[in-house]
């Protein structure tokens, strides 16, 4: 297939220039410009099928009540008529009529539902989801469509999960039946499957009013038989001369198939209201299939490079709207092929497509649509040759076997684990390990029942023939893996039971805390593993994926995790300390001047920078719709913390410079603080002191000292402790050469290492860690330069934004703030934010809190006797300045 797609894209750059010595393309425009009503149809009313949740259980007198299909592929068959056939059980859910000019299916599900509305959510649980609109022809309950023997079950023979009455159970293992592949001959659906070992191939045709069913079915060992649906009327059997006949059994018509040593092929037809019956029809040659929808024609957008002069910038690369299909581009993930520059996108709206000239200037990336119908993937991954989406379906691997750049068959590479119904068990992420397993984590949120596999992290072997669940019990969890060791980790989204952000190290099946809300309130029946380190929501309220820089080009970040957060697009760097039994991690604000929604990031083998990638459909403070783009290194410098190491005496910083020596040895140029979480059925959790009482504990430093080399700090402080969940520390420094130094990073520092001063490279030192008190420092003059330092050092950018959001942030933005009218939460009274009212608001936080952050009970820290007059002006005056 590698060889395919790369013919293919040097068919792109051969017909590029071709195509622009006619006509000049015009630029894409970016998706924040294109209105939502320039987009065509969600369901494309030429495709040939495209997958679903389908929810039958109500659609009308006669018909099963227990048909729910949580992996659907909605077949288009023409002339208004759709039929639902289920990957797990093989069978045909509903044969329905739509009304002409109207979808098929209702837009209850998160993508069809947001599509022209972006930011539109879906409700959680199993009561709003899709449902056939039209005049239902046929419907089958909850058993397998194809069975062995004559007399078949009308009963489900799958293991249930935790809820009995869970229909998402997973395929069948039983009986050898396998769904293998979706495609399409001449423009209308075919399926390919498994039965007891026997090859079937299902195309399918329709003229007004009647569906034909067209089959090609291998040798058969023994009797196998199909489950065709409820009988309108009483029929008599009726057979072919192929050894296959049609007849009733308690009150269903089934196809039963003789054994015979030979391939068959043979049509049935139907009508409304009408019994099946046999079409004699020559066979169909379904070798060559067509995907007659998705032409190869190319979009070219030109990507706006960065002229900043900073070590790290962003390139802005435009997505291909509008195209010729009116198609919205959400764009959730990419996957390189080569080293050339090319990859592969797949769309939360189920599309799939090539990409070419992601490498230099990135003057022309050219864009071809390859495949389209899957169901809210937001993960694709290549592998030498092969390239698969995870969607709700399953794992496909997508192939182009005619060679003409499209996508024609859509394989089943593994859906052995199971899918609800459920509207938050979101296919989350899928990465590659080094063995070449696949790893994918599923959305944990229940609101009907209980799943299989819901909340988990599963480990897929190369050859998708078997799986293993490597961590459970988490809520939303995204993943990366290490490409070389195959360290796999997650984020997950605070909630309930889920105190805050954590990343965790996934292994051995480990159970990561959360509880549906539909589980008995806080009854834990096994021991939780707690994370790598805890972020507090303030700082990262949706942490996605995690990316790790190896081979990369990006200078000092190299090898480094880059942990993405979702809510405020920010990147951020994730500092892995291995000196401990226990692994620990700091985290820390990297890049937070995305305008779009990160959710995935790859490093690009043809120019080693890290390109990011995401979309809007949660919450979040971005205001474009989706995106993509390169971060660059400009080999310009930049000041990094590579280590937060706590220790018995403080904290060990080491960075990547050497610093200026007044300032890493003055104690006031660090703050920290330190608090624990609590686990309850309740959404989130306050800060609580380690007595117990709300609130962070402020730590000052008592003393600071600087190692031999210049580049490494110890920053004296009494009383550490192991095992707090949550500890910050900000810095304000400047390198030797007078390059700003200044951010905060955030730890769980479970353990101590004992501090040895001359191994550690600082020399035969005496630590003092008699307590200071802030106000003996000697006061500077106040300025807003000042306070912006102060900002980013003590923590404030946490909690309050300086662009007027408030989404994600449990404090009010400064954004404007000086001069206004505050309404406060407690009387209906109100307030002048004049200087004396920002002093308070420092000082004695809880003195007056504004309207609608009174419920927030994080529990701003009280900066009396900590912060000095000089550095309160300093952020009084910062604070006056963001007008």
């Amino acid at each position: 297939m590698r060889f395919v797609l790369l013919a293919f894209l040097l068919f792109f750059s051969l017909s590029v220039s071709a195509q622009e010595a006619k006509k000049k393309p015009q630029p894409a425009a970016p998706p924040s410009s294109v209105p939502s009503g320039d987009w065509g149809d969600f369901i494309e009313k030429d495709f040939p099928f495209f997958s679903s949740v389908l929810d039958c259980r109500d659609v009308g007198a006669g018909f099963p009540k227990d048909n729910l299909t949580p992996r659907g592929l909605i077949l288009n068959l023409g002339h208004n008529l759709w039929a639902c056939f289920d990957t797990d059980l093989l069978r045909i859910a509903c044969i329905w009529e739509s009304e002409p000019g109207k979808p098929p299916v209702t837009a209850a599900a998160l993508a069809p539902g947001s599509y022209h509305i972006a930011g539109q959510k879906t409700k959680d649980g199993q009561d709003f989801l899709p449902k056939p609109i039209g005049k239902v022809w046929l419907a089958n309950g909850i058993y397998p469509g194809w069975q062995v023997g004559d007399k078949p079950s009308f009963t489900d023979p799958r293991e249930p999960g935790p809820s009995k009455e869970e229909v998402g159970r997973g395929p069948i293992l039983q009986e050898g039946l396998h769904f293998l592949s979706a495609g399409a001959h001449q423009g209308r659906p075919a399926l390919r499957y498994e039965m007891d070992g026997v090859k079937i191939t299902e195309t399918f045709r329709s003229a007004p009013n009647s569906i034909t069913r067209h089959f090609e079915i291998g040798a058969v060992s023994r009797t196998i038989s199909m489950i065709l649906g409820v009988a309108s009327k009483k029929t008599s059997i009726t057979h072919n001369n192929l050894g296959v006949r049609i007849e009733q059994s308690a009150g269903f018509e089934i196809m039963v198939i003789e054994p015979r040593d030979m391939g068959r092929h043979f049509s049935i037809h139907s009508s409304p209201l009408a019994s099946w019956s046999f079409l004699s029809d020559r066979p169909l040659n379904s070798s060559g299939w067509l995907q007659p929808t998705l032409s190869a024609e190319i979009i070219t957008t030109h990507a706006v490079l960065s002229t900043k002069p900073d070590a790290y910038v962003i390139d802005e690369i435009p997505l291909p709207v509008p195209n010729p299909w009116k198609r919205n581009v959400r764009l959730a993930d990419i996957a390189f092929l080569n080293d050339q520059g090319d990859a592969a996108g797949v769309t939360f709206d189920g599309d799939v497509w090539l990409i070419s000239g992601l490498k230099g200037d990135l003057k022309d990336v050219t864009w071809s649509r390859f495949a389209s119908g899957l169901h809210e993937p937001m993960s694709i991954v290549a592998r030498k040759d092969e390239l698969f989406v995870f969607d709700r379906t399953g794992i496909w691997k997508l192939l182009d076997t005619d060679k003409d750049g499209t996508c024609d068959r859509y394989e089943m590479f593994c859906n052995l684990f199971s899918q609800t119904a459920e509207t938050r068990e979101f296919p989350n992420s899928m990465k590659l390990g080094p063995d070449g397993a696949l790893y994918i984590s599923k959305g944990g949120q229940q609101g009907t029942t209980y799943g299989k596999h819901s909340g988990t992290v599963i480990k897929v072997a190369p050859d998708g023939k078997s799986f293993e669940v490597i961590g459970h019990g988490l809520r939303q969890p995204f993943i990366g893996v290490h490409p070389k060791t195959g360290l796999v980790t997650a984020s997950d989204q605070q909630g309930h039971y889920v105190p805050s952000t954590p990343i965790h190290i996934i292994e051995k099946n480990q159970f990561y805390g959360h509880l549906p809300t539909i589980a008995p309130k806080e009854v834990y029946a096994e021991p939780i593993a707690e994370p790598l380190t805890w972020v507090p929501h303030p700082v990262n309220s949706s942490g996605v994926t995690q990316v790790w820089l190896t081979d990369a080009k990006m200078g000092p970040l190299n090898d480094e995790m880059i942990h993405i957060g979702y809510n405020r697009p920010e990147l951020f760097r994730v500092m892995m300390n291995t000196r401990f039994k226990r692994p620990q991690a700091a985290i820390m604000s990297f890049e937070r001047d995305l305008d779009f929604p990160p959710l995935n990031g790859h490093v690009n083998p043809a120019d080693g920078q890290l390109y990011i990638v995401g979309f809007q459909v949660w919450g979040t403070t971005a205001k474009k719709l989706s995106g993509l783009a390169r971060i660059r290194y400009t080999d310009k410098p930049r000041v990094l913390l590579k280590e937060v190491t706590p220790t018995d005496k403080g904290l060990l910083l080491r960075f990547n410079a050497k610093l200026d020596e007044k300032l890493a040895t003055d104690p006031a140029s660090y703050s920290a603080e330190r608090w624990n979480y609590r686990r309850t059925f309740e959404y989130g959790s306050p800060h609580l002191k380690l007595d117990g009482s709300t609130g962070q504990e402020w730590m000052t430093a008592s003393s600071a000292y600087l190692s031999k080399d210049g580049m490494s700090v110890l920053v004296g402080i009494p009383d550490m402790k192991a095992g707090v969940h949550q500890m910050r520390i900000g810095w304000g420094l400047k390198s030797a050469d007078g390059l700003k130094a200044e951010n905060t990073a955030y730890f769980s520092p479970w353990d101590l290492l004992t501090f040895d001063a001359i191994k550690e490279g600082f020399g035969d030192i005496q630590i003092n860690l008699t307590p200071r008190a802030a106000s003996v420092v000697t006061l500077a003059k106040p300025t807003p330069e000042e306070g912006l330092r102060l900002y980013q050092m003590i923590g404030c950018m946490a909690c309050h934004s300086t662009d007027g959001s408030t989404i994600g942030k449990v404090g009010p933005s400064w954004k404007g703030l000086f001069g206004t009218k505050r309404e406060l939460g407690k009387g209906g009274k109100s307030a002048l934010a004049d200087e004396a009212y920002i002093r308070e608001s420092i000082t004695n936080p809880s003195a007056k809190v504004v309207k609608g952050f009174e419920k927030f009970d994080t529990g701003m820290p009280i900066y009396a006797g900590i912060l000095n007059e000089s550095q309160i002006e300093s952020l009084v005056l910062y604070i006056k300045s963001l007008k």
